[in-house]
């Protein structure tokens, strides 16, 4: 895990090894203040030898802004490495994601994501950031200080040695302890983030249905589950502050009572006891440092392995050795192709799918709730991979081409449309960065969404809200359709996307669709008979399966769904009235 992190501190590494050097020589110059103080106070003040004290007050000066100005550049030096380390993480982790299928992105959760993304690399950062000071601090301040006591007084310095096995057991036991307590709080993070998200974004579904109160007592319950755990996890770590102070009060009470005896009998000065005394609060202060590197490791090493775990993520979609990079047109050919969500071919939600389609066509699929047709169509541009069989686009295996290049020849409008905060023509430029005016009033004109462009204050430089929260639901749709449309696809997929239009309007954008993009395969999902009973071909969708193929006549003719859903959407209403 840790060698895995640090591939991503390279950028850093110089503030990274610079830091240790200054943090060394800091507390060099730490330890031999109280060995200079011992001499002062032995040579000098008992003595009455003002020169001597003159000296060695300005020596203790001087080290003392010496050890100040390397403490201020190794914190500068400390935080330059930790941020631009947690940079590194983020975008090398937001570069991966960028490159994940649907299958990934489902196995972590969006929710997951974004608080790897967030708390888990701010803890990683503040970890990193102290440890690169304290990890080398403790070590050598700790046994520069024992070194320095024993020259003091060997006997005495033996007490150090009584004491660091309690401290460490005691150490031990509250990070073994509070580490899964931990990697519950981080868990507990991504259900918070999961119900915050759900509930911003269907702010308005929320308060329809008048449920703010079902809304809060779902995050309190999360919340409170935080609470607990960290509150748990936090009361075995307050135990470190008593053992440390257990320890160093006992070690001064011993050392104050051998030392009195010894400066009694004159065999060891007074100077002796002051730098014993300071050398025992650089040890035990080194082990409460020590502790505190361990306090901040446990808190982000289940941060560590989350980040790791998605920096390690190999996309389950890959471009193959030598790809091909041009789509010659929009011929589509599915042969026995079976798909399952969990990559297992007996757990297939769809089975032996066998389908020819020629390019210019106008395709339209009809099918039940959680029939499949979503999941035919994103085999395409491969937003996710046939477990078996073949799917075959301009005459070649998708496995065979480019990812971008074949993506950018399939153009689709899902279920859900997103529209990103900025202005019409930024959201158009998602089709195409170098389109222009009048490419964008030709898309806008076939997806019949000029009129209400046009009653737009600013036209193309309107401001587009988060996920056009100030557009209507047919018109999102629109935008949406316009902004395949740039791509000029080999491939249109409509995904139930003319949903929120009337049927004058959805009847005009397929003519639009007809008349202008006559060499685009143009694949049709939709609910209503209305929005395909035109196109060259049906296809019907049961269970994962085809049912049917066929023209609307002919469907009529032979195939039960179709007659059924016919039946229900243009009979129903007059069944009805005559009831």
């Amino acid at each position: 895990m840790i060698k895995e992190l640090l591939k991503h501190a390279k950028s850093s590494l110089k503030y990274t090894l610079i830091t240790p050097c200054l943090v060394a020589l800091e507390v060099i110059i730490d330890v031999m203040i109280p060995y200079i103080t011992q001499a002062l106070i032995d040579n000098g003040i008992s003595q009455g030898n003002m020169r001597y004290v003159g000296i060695a007050s300005v020596i203790l000066l001087a080290f003392a802004a010496m050890a100040m100005i390397l403490g201020v550049l190794s914190g500068w030096s400390a935080t330059k490495g930790s941020t631009g380390f947690a940079k590194n993480l983020m975008d090398d982790m937001y570069a991966n994601i960028q490159n994940f299928s649907f299958a990934n992105i489902d196995k972590f959760s969006t929710s997951s994501l974004i608080t790897r993304l967030t708390t888990d690399i701010m803890n990683v950062r503040q970890s990193y950031q102290m440890v690169s000071r304290l990890a080398t601090r403790c070590p050598i301040m700790l046994i520069a200080s024992i070194i320095m006591a024993f020259t003091v007084s060997p006997k005495i310095a033996l007490i150090y040695l009584g004491v660091a096995p309690v401290l460490a057991i005691g150490l031990i036991l509250i990070i073994r302890f509070a580490f899964p307590l931990f990697e519950k709080v981080f868990k507990s993070y991504d259900k918070m983030n999961k119900v915050v998200r759900e509930n911003v974004k269907g702010v308005r579904v929320v308060k329809s249905f008048n449920s703010q109160g079902k809304e809060i007592d779902k995050f309190e319950d999360t919340s409170g589950e935080i609470y607990k755990n960290y509150s748990r996890a936090e009361r075995l770590l307050a135990l470190n502050t008593p053992l440390m102070q257990f320890c160093i009060y006992t070690c001064m009470l011993l050392i104050s009572w051998l030392c009195s005896k010894s400066i009694v009998n004159g065999t060891l000065g007074v100077g002796a006891l002051t730098s014993l005394m300071s050398y025992t609060m650089s040890i035990l202060m080194s082990l409460m440092m020590f502790s505190m590197v361990f306090v901040l490791i446990t808190i982000s090493r289940a941060s560590a392995e989350r980040i790791v775990e998605v920096l390690k993520e190999e996309p389950s979609i890959v471009n193959p050795e030598n790809p091909i990079y041009n789509v010659e047109n929009g011929d589509i050919e599915f042969k026995n192709v079976g798909f399952s969500y969990v990559g297992d071919s007996n757990k297939e939600c769809m089975k032996n799918i066998n389908l020819s389609i020629k390019r210019g066509e106008m395709i339209g699929i009809l099918g039940g709730t959680g029939s499949g047709k979503t999941t035919l169509v994103s085999l395409l541009p491969r937003l996710y991979d046939a477990t078996s069989g073949e799917v075959i686009v301009g005459g070649h295996n998708v496995k065979e081409y480019d990812i971008k290049s074949l993506r950018d020849s399939v153009s689709v409008v899902l279920q859900k449309n997103v529209l990103f905060s900025g202005t019409l023509r930024d959201n158009m430029k998602w089709g195409n960065p170098d389109v222009t005016d009048e490419q964008i009033a030709e898309a806008l004109e076939i997806a019949s969404a000029t009129d209400f462009v046009c009653g737009f204050p600013n036209g193309y430089d309107y401001h587009i809200e988060q996920g056009g929260a100030n557009l209507s639901g047919g018109q999102r749709q629109r935008l949406c359709i316009a902004r395949a449309l740039i791509k000029d696809p080999k491939i249109l997929i409509l995904d139930d996307s003319t949903s929120a239009v009337d049927t004058a309007t959805d009847r005009k954008i397929k003519q639009g669709l007809r008349e202008t993009k006559a060499s685009t395969t143009k694949l049709i999902i939709a609910q209503r008979i209305s929005s395909v009973q035109d196109a060259d071909k049906i296809i019907v969708i049961d269970n994962g399966k085809i049912n049917g193929i066929g023209t609307h006549d002919e469907l009529m003719a032979t195939n039960t769904i179709y007659q059924e859903v016919y039946q229900s959407q243009v009979k129903g209403g007059d069944d009805n009235d005559n009831n």
